[in-house]
């Protein structure tokens, strides 16, 4: 039923979950073009790092002038760093927001695209379910101050609004699709509240869609594994701990 609200468990979309192929190569995982923040370059290297540890094939860090060095000295070997837009026509998925904006996200693109912290305001109408929304409930209040209610009627109501997938972030994270469908995250904890972990969840949800998983399913997905990964460390935790938490959660679910 298209209305239903379920539980975010993996048997709701482990039938989607992008599989490495014996024969595969790195671009048959994606291409993740992320757009650099221009002053807080931790949040993208966040998202960067987690992106490419949940399977994307490349992952591209597009720099804004005069941060290029700043991200190749900082970012590991494996993220790439371009101070143009490279590649273009190899690009299967885009995040915009993390850390902040400097270009304005290509809100008419069919790529599927991530839109994280300041990449959700000012948002032009309906953007198609190919468009992942992932604000955490202050943003929320930013971006749609007049839509009101409980989180999931919010939720649901932005999804239609906007026509993209709604992560609505919290100790209970909603996920919608336009069509109605819902699910509830409740495999999570406290200790996710700290800097920079909404980061790598959305690094995480641009990693899974770039190799071609649904975008609804993709964050749901990627929400589950960002709650397990930091209930397996625990107290203590810090946004730069779950990346490298994120392949024995892979490994249980493979």
């Amino acid at each position: 039923m298209a209305n239903a609200i379920q539980a975010n468990n993996p048997d709701l979309w482990r039938g989607t979950f992008p599989r490495k192929r014996p024969d595969g190569h790195k671009y048959d995982s994606g291409l993740v073009q992320i757009f650099g923040a221009p002053k807080l370059t931790g949040a993208t290297r966040l998202a960067a790092e987690s992106c490419a540890r949940v399977g994307a094939g490349l992952v591209c860090v597009l720099a804004p002038k005069g941060t290029g060095d700043i991200y190749r000295a900082s970012l590991p070997a494996h993220i790439l760093v371009y101070d143009s837009d490279f590649w273009k026509e190899r690009v299967s998925a885009r995040l915009y927001g993390p850390g902040g904006l400097a270009v304005k996200p290509d809100y008419k693109s069919k790529i599927p695209t991530v839109l994280d912290a300041d990449a959700l305001y000012e948002l032009p109408g309906t953007l198609g379910e190919n468009f992942i929304l992932t604000p955490h409930e202050g943003e929320f209040a930013h971006a749609f101050p007049d839509i009101q209610g409980t989180k999931i009627e919010k939720a649901q109501v932005a999804a239609k609004l906007t026509g993209a997938v709604m992560v609505l972030k919290g100790p209970e994270t909603v996920i919608t699709h336009p069509d109605g469908r819902t699910v509830v995250n409740t495999n999570a904890t406290p200790a996710l509240a700290t800097a920079g972990s909404g980061d790598v969840l959305a690094g995480m949800i641009a990693g899974l869609v770039a190799q071609g998983m649904p975008p609804f399913e993709a964050a749901c997905a990627a929400v589950w594994i960002h709650g397990e990964a930091a209930k397996r460390f625990g107290p203590g935790l810090v946004a730069s701990d779950l990346p490298d938490l994120i392949p024995a959660v892979l490994r249980d679910l493979s």
